[in-house]
Order: structure tokens, then sequence, then C-alpha cells
């Protein structure tokens, strides 16, 4: 199975739902359940395709996988401690849906790992149950192809809706004249820099801000504007601008195309299919086939000493700097 499978048992933070209709369930766990279809409840070792929104108790959302207009993909594991989400899931099967409300003080007392700056009483996650492929008796080879059949089957999806998301940032921004390249990176100028623009192996000191076409920030190097974006902040992020070498393949190719467009002092935003991000696999923010937009200032351009010793080893290709998420 693709590595970048979203594992359900990592996932450490939830979703605050509605305050009745609940039902007591194993370890202080609480469930609500909207929907049943009355088809077989998950077992470990299924395969599970879902959506869910995360949230605090207190109705401070953390992440929502219908940002990214794919739901999430994963195994379904083994019950780590009685009350975990993990056991509520387990109430559930295919089109089925649930508040289900996860008692942080549980987690703690059996070493399960919360959030350290995380304040409440549950951890609380609202699913849908999109798709149950069942493990059973089948074979790993007829089980996998019957996975990896309905995962390609959703990238084929996400591939047809992406040009739909590009013109509907567009259409939110006409305010913006962009420039479209042979390639295909869409770029505007806000505020234009001057002197040289950046060249192959020149390192741009750059602040960064990356949204989904929809306008959710997922990233971004500014404290400002993750506490605008009221993202958890985590305190050990220097929110400074980063540094990035251009040209040589370390960052996704929107990235080594773009930067070489712009000079000292540059605003942009930049508009980046997926043929230039994250293509068909996606990474483990996003979604196959996910368009990004970039709001970039160039602050400062490093050329390369010719003298310097060549490093033992590159960068890892195709990846994006990341920053932790911020909190007021």
């Amino acid at each position: 199975m693709n590595k970048k499978l979203m594992f359900l048992a990592l996932a450490t933070i939830g979703f605050a739902g509605c305050n009745g209709g609940f039902k007591q369930g194993d370890g202080g766990m609480l469930y609500n359940i909207h929907t049943s279809k009355g088809g077989a409840k998950l077992k470990e070792g299924d395969f599970v395709s879902l959506n869910m929104i995360l949230k605090t108790d207190k109705d401070s959302i953390l992440n929502n996988s219908y940002d990214s207009g794919a739901p999430i993909y994963s195994p379904m594991p083994k019950v780590q401690t009685k009350g975990d989400i993990v056991s509520g899931l387990s109430l559930l099967g295919e089109g089925d849906s649930a508040t289900i409300k996860v008692s942080v003080d549980s987690l703690r007392k059996n070493g399960q790992q919360v959030p350290p700056t995380f304040k409440g009483k549950y951890l609380v996650y609202i699913v849908k149950i999109e798709k149950v492929i069942a493990k059973g008796a089948l074979n790993e080879k007829v089980f996998q192809d019957r996975v990896m059949q309905y995962i390609n089957g959703q990238k084929d999806a996400l591939k047809a809706k992406e040009p739909a998301k590009i013109d509907a940032y567009f259409a939110a921004h006409k305010d913006l004249k962009f420039t479209k390249t042979a390639s295909g990176l869409n770029y505007v100028i806000t505020t234009p820099g001057s002197g040289p623009n950046v060249a192959p192996h020149d390192t741009a000191i750059i602040n960064y801000t990356l949204r989904l076409t929809t306008g959710k920030v997922i990233e971004t190097s500014e404290k400002a504007v993750a506490v605008k974006e009221k993202m958890s902040i985590n305190p050990m992020n220097p929110y400074q601008p980063i540094p990035v070498v251009i040209g040589e393949g370390r960052v996704v190719k929107g990235w080594d195309e773009g930067f070489q467009l712009f000079n000292k002092g540059t605003k942009a935003v930049m508009v980046i299919p997926s043929s230039l991000g994250y293509g068909d696999q996606g990474s483990q923010q996003m979604q196959p086939y996910t368009p990004l937009v970039f709001e970039v200032e160039l602050v400062n351009i490093k050329h390369p000493d010719p003298n310097a010793p060549k490093p033992a080893a590159p960068q890892m290709p195709m990846q994006m700097p990341t920053t932790a998420p911020a909190t007021k």
C-alpha cells in the first residue's frame, strides 16, 4: 500500500460535535451515530476511506479533510487503548457517520500522545465513512489490488477536478492579472523588486504562505499570517524567512521556475498546478493532483561561493520546506 496513505493510528487531535444524544463507550469515550446504513462494522486490517473534521471541544477547527477535496485513506489499525478513536470507528461501517469524543485524560493515563498545548476534556472526531474494503479471508494480492483500484479511481477523479479548482481561484481573484508560462505556472508580481533575477544555484531567502485554491492556509513562514489565520502556534518555530537553493531540483518545479522570474524585494503570487508540485502522489499534507497557491516575498538573494566545498549529499528533492503549525 502507498506509504503516503494517512494512518488513523497516528491521529492525535480531534473534533468537537453536538452536545446531546451521546452514548457512553469504553474508556470515557462518548459517541453519537448520526447515520447508520446497517452494514458490516470496520475490523482491524480493513481498508477505509473517510472524511474527518477535526476540532477541539471548544469548537476550534484544527483540520478538515473536506478542504483537500478528497477523503483520508487508511488501513484500519489495531485498538491501542479502550476508548480511543479506533474504538469509535469500529462502531461504524460504510456510509455511516458519527461524532466521537475521546477522553484526553484516558489517553494520557494510557501513555498515548496528546498535543502538549491542548486544553480541553475531549478530542472529538466527526467522521463519515465513505468506503470500506473488507480484508476478511482475501489473500494479500487480491486485497491490495482492490484497494489500489479504488485509490486510482479516486486519483482520476481528482485529476479531472484540478482545472476547475484553478479556474475557481482565478474567478475569485479577478483583480490579479496572472501570466501563464509554457509549463503551466501562473504568476503575478504584486510588488516589483529591483536588481538581477535569481539565477540557478542562487539561494533565495524568502517568506511564503501556502494556500489551497479555496484560500485555506496550510503553511507559512510569517507569524502574523499564522495568527491572522488562527493557526496553532509552535513556540519552537522561528517564523522567519527561509533559504532555498534554486534551479537544482531541491524543491518542487514550480519554485525552481518561479523564483528565477523574480528579483530582490519582489512580492508575488504563484498558482502552481500539480504537474509542477506534488503530482499524482501528493504529500503528507496534500492530496494527489492538488494545485498550490503561494504568496511569496523574495527578501534577499545569496550567490554561491565558487570556492566553497561541494556538499557531501544533495538536499532531498521535491520537498517544500515545512514549518510547524502556529498558537496565540
